[in-house]
Formats: C-alpha cells, structure tokens, sequence
C-alpha cells in the first residue's frame, strides 16, 4: 500500500470515526483497527501544516560577488546570535527578501 493509498485510507477511516460519535479507542475495537495507529494517523493528518507531505524544498540563494565600486553602498545585517549578513545592496536586495523568509 503506497502512502497516498495509507493517506486515503485513513482519511476516510477517521471521518467515519467522527461520524460514529465513539471514542476512539471504542472504534478502534469495534472496526478492529490498532489503537496506536489510529491515533498516529489523527496526529499525522490533522497537523495545521499538512498537505499530503509535500513540502517546499529548502533552496540555495544566488550569491553574486559585488563589484569594488559598490562595496561602499552596502548593507550589513548583524543578528544577536552573533552572525552578520554583508554585501547586501540594492542589486541584490532579492536576496535580502529570501534571507528574511528563512528567519
């Protein structure tokens, strides 16, 4: 059975739980299902973040180096834990965005 197959299969199992108004141990015995499952799957589709596993690979940001004339206009961006950003600058404040969302 593929995970898609799995994902179905307990998508529906768990709305007929729901629709049954038993416990979820109680319907686990009654449709002999196995409890710690049952409630892995709950756990597993019901997560506020889930779509089916797919998720957005992380990625690599284009760096670019920045020419000597416009060393003098850049950014520098210091964070408290102790790391800092250079070279930021209006060529490339794209990259300043993607940074940003990775935080």
């Amino acid at each position: 059975m593929t995970n898609t197959d799995l994902q179905q299969f307990w998508r529906q199992t768990l709305a007929d739980w729901q629709a049954s108004g038993l416990t979820g141990a109680a319907y686990c015995k009654q449709q002999s299902l196995v409890y710690h499952r049952f409630v892995y799957w709950r756990q597993k589709l019901n997560k506020p973040d889930h779509q089916d596993d797919t998720r957005t690979p992380a990625g690599f940001a284009r760096v670019a180096p920045v020419p000597e004339h416009r060393l003098a206009e850049q950014l520098t961006l210091s964070f408290p834990n102790g790391i800092t950003v250079t070279g930021l600058h209006a060529d490339n404040i794209a990259l300043l965005a993607t940074l940003l969302r990775q935080l």
